[in-house]
């Protein structure tokens, strides 16, 4: 081989090797296959693990136990709500949506030091008892909280009606721990409550969002309305210690108020995002809307009180709601098992995130507790001016006053009745209504 052709075929084997390496050579492959370098090492690292528990821990477990175990680590690792759950705590989420099922009543989350109370439901053993939104579960019976997961305080708090357990709580704002012994029921959530405040005053009450509760208030409002003589000035729409539910049921209740506007939007890492609006129809027809809420108010609760006090619809009244902004996917599996993951956060139509802040009232009224000090007007020895003989026409005639005027049908219940005398955030919100209708009435 002479010397120029042993020249060109080391300069064609340079070209080809520096081609090849151009043509192998791509940034993102080697990331990929750095990625999969330190997959494969995490993953043998976990099997490594779950090889040594296998051989060598102190009592004997199966596989079934050591993944599921894997997969509720995994998931109450990311977030709060994000959690696995076996077909028992499937199927038992499944009834909490559709309104009835076994326990104490109560919406919680994973929280530093135990379990939190995002909220009581109205009604249920939990609500009775005492139960408060923020409460801290430090032990459910003898077990500490802190030391389980969701899931398995959840299983732990259901149980046969009838049956009793104990909670150990710590409430912050008492610095103070106690236990509480709750008897377990039947828990049946009635969605949707309402009630006539005063004479042309609604009073409507969601206690959670589960399937048909926009049309359920839609139905109750227009009992109301009619009982009413459809003279309807306003409405308290309470969604205090709602600790939220299904999203469409917020998007629907929210609708029922708005004629336009934006309601909520959803952003997420990957797949679609969306943006709810709201549609022609308030069932108000613009009366004055006041929203109560407070610390139990959570997720739905607050994306209809966000989409409502964004549209300048309603006047939110009461304390700091809860600061849940986040939309979990609930994604079956084909053992019958399912988890909830987090998959996106929510925004309220002016780009409020309200994660972990929650929704500021407009008008903020502590909930207190009220005595009552008779001053004597209602008695019926007490003497007016019209009592007094030969007192002074006031030359309206036969005029009917202002009350005369707006008379309407329908009056609240005894319960309502007994309930005004001492839950002064309503007291203040019917005191709101009645002064707006005034001032939209005159103007």
């Amino acid at each position: 081989m002479n010397l120029n052709k042993t020249r060109w075929i080391i300069s064609l084997s340079t070209c080809a090797v520096i081609a090849a390496a151009w043509v192998t050579w791509q940034p993102n492959t080697s990331i990929t296959q750095a990625n999969a370098a330190t997959d494969y090492a995490e993953m043998k690292k976990f099997s490594d693990v779950m090889n040594a528990v296998r051989r060598y821990y102190v009592k004997e477990t199966t596989d079934k136990e050591l993944f599921e175990g894997a997969l509720k680590g995994m998931l109450s690792n990311l977030d709060p709500h994000s959690t696995y759950m076996d077909k028992e705590m499937f199927s038992k989420m499944m009834e909490d949506t559709s309104g009835e099922f076994g326990g104490l009543g109560i919406e919680i989350a994973t929280a530093e030091g135990g379990i939190k109370i995002v909220s009581p439901i109205e009604d249920t053993p939990a609500d009775k008892a005492g139960i408060k939104s923020g409460d801290l579960i430090i032990k459910i019976g003898d077990v500490l909280a802190r030391d389980i997961t969701l899931p398995e305080s959840v299983k732990l708090m259901r149980g046969k009606p009838g049956t009793s357990i104990t909670l150990t709580i710590f409430r912050e704002d008492e610095m103070r721990t106690f236990d509480v012994k709750i008897k377990r029921d039947k828990i049946q959530v009635k969605s949707v409550k309402s009630d006539i405040l005063a004479p042309g005053y609604a009073y409507l009450r969601i206690t959670q969002f589960q399937e048909h509760t926009a049309e359920q208030l839609q139905k109750q409002f227009d009992a109301l309305r009619k009982q009413s003589d459809n003279k309807i000035f306003g409405a308290v729409l309470d969604l205090r210690n709602n600790p939220g539910g299904l999203l469409d049921q917020a998007v629907e209740v929210s609708d029922l108020f708005l004629n336009s506007g934006g309601i909520v939007s959803t952003k997420s890492r990957v797949g679609n995002n969306m943006d709810f609006k709201a549609e022609k129809g308030d069932i108000l027809n613009g009366a004055p809307l006041i929203v109560l809420i407070n610390g139990g108010s959570a997720s739905a609760s607050e994306i209809v009180s966000g989409a409502l006090q964004d549209n300048k619809r309603a006047v939110l009244m009461g304390t700091r709601s809860f600061g849940k902004g986040s939309v979990q996917r609930i994604i079956p599996l084909s053992d019958g098992s399912a988890f909830k993951l987090t998959t996106s956060l929510y925004y309220t139509p002016s780009g409020r995130s309200i994660q972990a802040t929650g929704i500021d009232p407009d008008v903020e009224v502590k909930a207190v507790r009220l005595k009552i000090e008779d001053d004597g007007s209602n008695r019926p020895s007490r003497v007016f001016e019209a009592n007094m003989k030969g007192h002074l026409a006031n030359g309206n005639g036969k005029t009917k006053t202002k009350k005369e005027e707006e008379a309407v049908p329908g009056h609240p219940s005894e319960q309502m009745v007994e309930r005004l005398t001492k839950d002064v955030q309503l007291q203040r919100a019917v005191d709101l209504l009645q002064g707006l209708h005034v001032l939209l009435k005159t103007s």
